[in-house]
């Protein structure tokens, strides 16, 4: 077996970072802020810049803002910390369904460890250095460091993504050469003893496998132990796989409450990461989504607010994360906020499971009616659904009656001729694009039609199209390509039956 562990050391960190508006640090735009995450009035983690600023765990709160009163603190919070590790999970079910999340080495404290069995998975993506490239690839967008460690066994992985960036020890000897050079307080149990073993002089994994185990047991317990050989391989350590759940729900507090829909999108390009990342785990493609906004409440008794909800619909079922946010992007910018937004939710079931696209060098058919699409939707999230309107064909062979005007839908697909289709059957290969509203009547000049007193040429025709009878519609006309002495073409018709004092040639349609 083989185990890669994704251990993500600043996780706390960066799920509360996610919440901060962007260009919070208006003092240094191009620097980070200085963040810690306080509990119980004590610190319990801090960046690079509040370390720097001597900003360390253990500080209480106010001791803290003396040595640093720009500080950003947040409180910690370990369902968020359980949602955006949930997600690092769902990302790493795209390549292997054996996926766990290690349990916490203390009880107090939150997991930040996901681990895959990937054996059978490094032939379908090209060997464990494309894999692990892969992996990298997908988590990228969570915005997580990561420690990334293969090992042989489970255990044995996780303690080695805690203590190596990049590690790669693929079978049980490496991995066992790894481990004995690992701290031996890495072992969850170990730390309640960390006092005796550094009095015995056990300080590394190394030093704990060469004392007796009857002598060590006494002292300490079997815990240790049972956990030091788990580690080795030298024990079973069943793992049960999580299974994504059948609905995505995801909730993001924000730190800053927001005004507009602009100062939304950070939050919400978070959650739709996170959706990305479900939909991998799924195999699938989100067809419709909604994002709940939950304003903060009036002090007024009548002025209670509820929740606004947009639902973005998509016409192809998609999981770019780039594709979705720029069609959020665009309905939020067309909405007022009744009040300023304190959480942002975002609900998505209903999905299609289907294979990936197929990578093109060279465009087709399939892959520019995608761009359509896309154009589609993004321009009816821009102006609105009613706003975008597309041309028809109908079963009519008058041309004013042959379209009609409907609602742009951008799944069509173009009009192709059938056998059984008396109309398209019949119909001429060259019409022209514009078509007048009404026909329009033209003068004659020996018996010639004329237009902007031009005398027409007349180049193919005529085509006879005699319809109409059973709706009061009816036409009798030969239809005519003529050309003017610029060179435009037009498309004109007479009229086999004119009525009294009407003239007999007419303007339909002008060509392109």
């Amino acid at each position: 077996m083989l185990w890669i562990a994704l251990h993500l050391p600043l996780l706390s960190l960066e799920t509360f970072a996610a919440t901060l508006p962007p260009g919070l640090s208006s003092t240094h735009p191009d620097s980070e802020p200085a963040v810690a995450l306080v509990d119980v009035h004590h610190i319990v983690s801090a960046n690079a810049t509040a370390l720097a600023l001597g900003v360390k765990p253990g500080l209480k709160r106010a001791t803290a803002l003396a040595l640093a009163p720009q500080i950003i603190l947040g409180q910690a919070h370990a369902t968020r910390d359980a949602q955006a590790l949930q997600a690092v999970a769902h990302a790493a079910l795209a390549f292997t369904p054996q996926v766990c999340i290690e349990p916490a080495a203390e009880a107090d404290a939150a997991p930040h460890t996901v681990l895959l069995e990937v054996q059978a998975s490094l032939r379908y993506f090209g060997g464990l250095a494309a894999l692990r490239q892969r992996l990298h690839a997908a988590l990228a967008p969570l915005g997580h460091r990561l420690h990334m460690a293969c090992a042989a066994t489970p255990l044995g992985a996780a303690l080695l993504a805690r203590v190596h960036r990049e590690f790669d020890g693929a079978d049980l000897p490496a991995t066992r050469a790894a481990l004995i050079k690992t701290p031996v307080w890495l072992l969850g149990p170990a730390r309640a003893h960390w006092e005796a073993l550094q009095g015995m002089g056990l300080r590394t994994i190394a030093d704990l496998c060469s004392v007796p185990r009857a002598g060590l047991a006494r002292r300490i317990g079997d815990q240790v132990l049972s956990e030091l050989d788990r580690a080795m391989g030298r024990k079973p350590d069943p793992r049960v796989a999580i299974v994504p759940p059948p609905v995505f729900d995801a909730r993001l507090e924000l730190y800053a409450r927001a005004d507009t829909g602009e100062q939304l999108l950070h939050g919400a390009a978070v959650l739709l990461a996170r959706l990305v990342a479900w939909l991998s785990a799924q195999h699938a493609f989100v067809r419709r989504f909604d994002v709940v906004m939950h304003h903060e409440q009036r002090m007024r008794r009548d002025a209670r607010i509820e929740a606004t909800t947009l639902q973005i619909a998509l016409a192809e079922p998609s999981r770019d994360s780039a594709h979705l946010l720029a069609l959020l992007r665009e309905r939020l910018a067309r909405l007022t906020l009744p009040a300023p937004t304190l959480d942002l939710s975002l609900h998505a079931e209903d999905i299609a499971r289907r294979a990936p696209p197929n990578a093109e060098l060279f465009p087709t058919p399939a892959s520019e009616q995608d761009g359509l699409t896309r154009l589609i939707e993004r321009l009816q999230a821009r102006l609105g659904p009613e706003q975008l309107i597309r041309i028809a064909p109908t079963q009519d062979h008058r041309p004013e009656r042959a379209t009609v005007s409907r609602v742009a839908d951008a799944t069509m697909r173009p009009v192709r001729s059938r056998g059984g289709d008396a109309a398209a059957a019949t119909s001429p290969k060259l019409r022209p694009v514009w078509l007048m509203h009404q026909p329009e009547p033209l003068r004659e000049r020996d018996a010639r039609p004329l237009l902007d007193g031009h005398v027409l040429q007349l180049l193919s025709g005529p085509e006879r199209i005699e319809t109409g009878w059973w709706d009061a519609g009816l036409v009798e006309r030969d239809y005519y390509i003529a050309q003017q002495p610029g060179g435009a073409l037009v498309w004109i018709y007479y009229a086999r039956r004119p009525m009294p004092g009407r003239p007999n040639w007419f303007l339909q349609g002008r060509f392109a």
